[in-house]
């Protein structure tokens, strides 16, 4: 047995799936035959993709299917569209790729896995499982893992416009079927007019939906699916008395945007004022250019995450030191990392997302 070593290996394409009117998966096996990506329920893998006009991308996507088979892998992945308020832009340039031009053949330069969104698989607390859009990819490998755990209570709630775009819906409904005491419930935001009897009900998750779902209980909760889907229901678990620390997200932007209309949300770092050339023992950030200046925060858990509490937007993609967009320059103090990166920045130079403070320091956004 051949864990993959750091670094981007190569991985074949031995089947690609349609899942919906969006969604296709993509099956992937080592090219040497020994590698495996060891991975656990709810983590990503990253791809980095060469586009057609030979430039590349860096994109991470969730394994969606079973993690006891590390050398047979699969991502299941939307065709993202032009953003919303700027339909004159392209569509997803990695998820476009993926779908037009990979086939079943194709070598992928594949790195990971990677996050730290991942099922508890220690736990005895019931599990809600609750997705939206393309935020099922991970709940579906974690729900293969459950399946196969009895004894524990499983509720899977997935939320999507209508049947043509939901994806890996019989797949789910045979997982539930492998046991007693998984329940499944899907809402169509618009139903089309074949979707009878293919969804539960209609609209948005509502509080009372989830009150007549879910018996009275101390959940782990793991939500995932678009930035509005996990702010409203964020909201919602928490109305309901789910402790903060119960709900468990895969959310790449600041953590801290889920809480931000909560009276108990997460504190922003303190801004301090200090006086150029003097002493102080803080253990502080400054960010050039603005000149913002703030107290590390324990419960952050990179300079990144820092960075976005106090409001700033570095650049970022991976958040987990593989694809070096975050790579800015450090211009006094010293940093450590809490995980190596893929490749070294440049002297001189850190990574945001995987490096915290060892002393007061200045980097340069």
């Amino acid at each position: 047995m051949s864990t993959q070593t750091p670094g981007f290996k190569a991985w074949r394409v031995i089947d690609k799936q349609p899942e919906s009117a969006i969604i296709t998966s993509f099956v992937l096996t080592p090219a040497d035959g020994i590698s495996q990506l060891d991975f656990r329920p709810g983590q990503f893998l990253t791809l980095r993709l060469t586009l057609t006009d030979r430039s590349t991308v860096i994109r991470n996507y969730s394994f969606s299917a079973c993690a006891a088979n590390g050398r047979q892998v699969r991502i299941s992945v939307k065709r993202e569209p032009a953003p919303f308020d700027q339909p004159h832009l392209p569509s997803g340039l990695g998820s476009s790729h993926l779908h037009d031009c990979v086939q079943v053949g194709d070598l992928l330069d594949v790195a990971g896995p990677s996050g730290t969104f991942v099922l508890d698989e220690i736990s005895t607390r019931p599990v809600l499982l609750f997705s939206g859009g393309v935020g099922l990819t991970p709940m579906v490998s974690m729900l293969h893992t459950l399946s196969q755990q009895p004894g524990r209570t499983v509720h899977f709630v997935h939320a999507c416009e209508n049947g043509a775009v939901h994806a890996l819906r019989e797949e789910v409904l045979a997982l539930a079927d492998k046991r007693s005491g998984i329940a499944v419930h899907f809402c169509y935001r618009n139903p089309g007019a074949d979707d009878g009897g293919r969804h539960h009900s209609e609209g948005l998750i509502t509080r009372q939906t989830l009150q007549q779902l879910l018996p009275l209980d101390d959940y782990d909760v793991y939500l995932c699916g678009p930035r509005p889907f996990m702010q409203a229901n964020w909201r919602l678990l928490r109305s309901l008395g789910v402790a903060r620390e119960r709900i468990h997200y895969e959310f790449f932007g600041p953590a801290a945007v889920l809480e931000e209309d909560e009276a108990s949300a997460v504190a922003k770092p303190a801004i301090v004022q200090t006086a150029a050339g003097t002493d102080d023992d803080t253990l502080s950030v400054c960010f050039m250019p603005s000149g913002t200046r703030v107290m590390w925060n324990e419960s952050c858990n990179s300079l990144l995450e820092l960075a976005e509490q106090a409001g700033l937007e570095p650049a970022f993609n991976c958040r987990a030191g593989l694809c070096n967009t975050c790579q800015v320059r450090l211009q006094e103090g010293t940093v450590e990392y809490l995980e190596e990166p893929l490749d070294a920045p440049q002297p001189g130079d850190i990574l945001l997302c995987c490096t915290r403070p060892t002393s007061a320091i200045t980097v340069q956004l």
